[in-house]
C-alpha cells in the first residue's frame, strides 16, 4: 500500500470533518491494497474479514463519501453494476469495458485537451476534470465470436 496515498486520503477526510472510524479505515485500506476494481459486495467481503462488525450499508455510505471527496474512481460495468478503485494522485486513468464478459481494462494515454478546449469554448463550461469509459469487446470475446 502506498503510505502517501493513505495519508493524503486521511487528510482529506479530516479536513472535511469526517470521523476516521475503524470501518472507514478498513474500506480505505482494502481499496488501496486492491489492484483491481471492486464491486461494493466484493469490497464488503474483504472488509468484514478485518472488521466483522462492518455492515454493507456502511460500505455503501463510505463509498459515497470517498466518491464525493475524489478518493475513488467509479466505473459502470456491464449489466448496470458499479465498481470502485482507489484514485491515487498520479492515477488518472480511463476504462475499456467489455460488453460481453465485463472485463475492465485501464488505460492512461488520453489526449483530450483539444476536445476539452473546444467544448469549453462552445458551451462556456469550465472543465475541471474528465472521465472516459469506452465499451466494446475484448480480444478474447472477439476471438470467440469468430469461432
Amino acid at each position: 500500500m502506498n503510505k502517501s496515498s493513505r495519508d493524503d486520503a486521511l487528510e482529506k477526510l479530516r479536513k472535511k470533518g469526517y470521523k476516521l472510524t475503524p470501518q472507514r479505515l478498513a474500506v480505505l485500506d482494502v481499496l488501496l491494497e486492491s489492484h483491481g476494481h471492486l464491486t461494493p459486495a466484493e469490497l464488503y467481503d474483504r472488509v468484514v474479514c478485518e472488521r466483522p462488525e462492518t455492515g454493507l450499508v456502511t460500505v455503501y455510505r463510505t463509498l459515497e463519501i470517498f466518491l464525493k471527496l475524489g478518493l475513488v474512481c467509479e466505473i459502470h460495468s456491464t449489466g448496470g453494476g458499479l465498481a470502485y478503485i482507489a484514485r491515487v494522485p498520479s492515477g488518472h486513468h480511463h476504462h475499456l469495458i467489455c460488453s460481453a464478459c465485463g472485463t475492465v481494462l485501464d488505460f492512461v494515454d488520453c489526449d483530450l485537451e483539444d476536445l476539452e478546449q473546444r467544448v469549453s469554448l462552445v458551451t462556456g463550461f469550465e472543465i475541471e476534470n474528465h472521465f472516459l469509459e469506452l465499451i466494446g469487446r475484448c480480444h478474447d470475446c472477439q476471438e470467440q465470436l469468430s469461432i
